[in-house]
């Protein structure tokens, strides 16, 4: 599966020193920012690194992608699988957790490399090698093989980075999987590099007759840009539904104003927000991780005051395979309910 598009490869910063000479990060950060790069990836593609204010120490865009001398502190508690995908990988590239649906980690390349991947120690160059065809055969024939599975979830790295050629070949070869109905792609493409999504795209992910739907992973409304309006435009208005999710992370989203503005800039290009990610414990993302406390008061903060098609549902991995669960916050207790004011009212109310 090495079959990917080229062009925007070409342009995208990959190093430290590319991020400096292009004046994304000051010349004196250069040493340490080496350091991190010779451990974690790093690829920032030129629709995101137009949205950078260089002249921001805290600009939200830059704190997803540019790396950071925190990274190399790691926190107790923090290790390098923290979902624990690799107890539930019957095949190598299949992650099977939970019983109707499985992933299949198709690739370890991404258009961009965020500094809070939970899968920092196998993605970019240097990380898992990418699968070879014995290995995607092996990995499909265990999906065909076990009719438990009702929809796949093609992840990574990040499957957009594949030429259309490959992935309309994977949908060629799903849809001889009759008990396999739902394909779901888990992307940052549309925003991070939206001329990608072509209709040669388009068109690949239409083959073979499933329910095909795209998470997109944005976490700062200014991601989405007109551009990757468009591109999400193109998917959808192709019968392709999308759905979001998002990594609550500090410095960037952490705030009731933005976390709206972000959901309603979603439900604005069409796409139904999902799922809002509690930080994982990968190694050196403390920094970036607000508490679940701070999560949840923000969640409080959403409810009644955007619109419920604006609400994600506030998700925590359990660390080591045990499975996502809800930790939003709860309005009702024994005997009594909290409405989004605050305000305490008993239920069932009293007569």
């Amino acid at each position: 599966m090495a079959d990917t598009k080229t062009a925007p490869s070409a342009r995208t910063l990959r190093s430290a020193g590319e991020l400096a000479c292009a004046s994304v990060v000051a010349p004196e950060r250069l040493a340490v920012l080496e350091q991190v790069a010779a451990r974690y990836a790093v690829a920032l593609t030129p629709a995101m690194a137009e949205l950078i204010d260089p002249d921001d120490p805290a600009d939200p865009i830059a704190r997803q992608f540019v790396p950071d001398a925190a990274e190399l502190v790691q926190r107790p508690g923090e290790r390098d699988d923290p979902v624990g995908d690799d107890a539930f990988s019957p095949v190598e590239g299949i992650v099977h957790r939970y019983p109707d649906r499985a992933l299949l980690k198709i690739t370890h390349t991404c258009a961009v490399y965020c500094r809070f991947c939970f899968r920092r120690e196998m993605v970019g160059p240097e990380g898992v090698r990418p699968l070879s065809p014995a290995v995607l055969d092996e990995a499909l024939a265990y999906v065909a093989r076990t009719p438990a599975i009702w929809e796949l979830i093609v992840t990574g790295g990040d499957p957009f980075v594949l030429s259309p050629r490959r992935i309309g070949a994977l949908m060629d070869r799903l849809a001889g999987i009759e008990h396999l109905k739902v394909v779901r792609f888990h992307t940052r493409v549309p925003a991070v590099d939206p001329e990608a999504v072509n209709d040669e795209l388009v068109a690949a992910l239409k083959r073979g007759g499933k329910a095909v739907f795209v998470a997109l992973h944005a976490n700062h409304p200014r991601e989405l840009t007109p551009a990757a309006r468009a591109a999400c435009a193109r998917l959808i208005d192709a019968g392709i539904p999308m759905v979001s999710q998002s990594v609550l992370l500090k410095g960037v989203n952490d705030d009731a104003e933005t976390l709206a503005a972000l959901m309603r800039a979603f439900v604005e290009t069409r796409i139904k927000p999902y799922y809002l990610h509690h930080p994982d414990l990968a190694p050196g993302t403390g920094h970036l991780r607000p508490s679940v406390a701070e999560g949840q008061a923000l969640m409080r903060a959403l409810r009644g005051r955007v619109s419920g098609l604006c609400q994600p549902t506030y998700v925590l991995d359990i660390p080591d395979g045990h499975g996502k669960v809800p930790i939003g916050p709860a309005y009702l207790g024994d005997g009594e309910v909290a409405d989004y004011r605050g305000g305490v009212h008993a239920y069932p109310p009293k007569d």
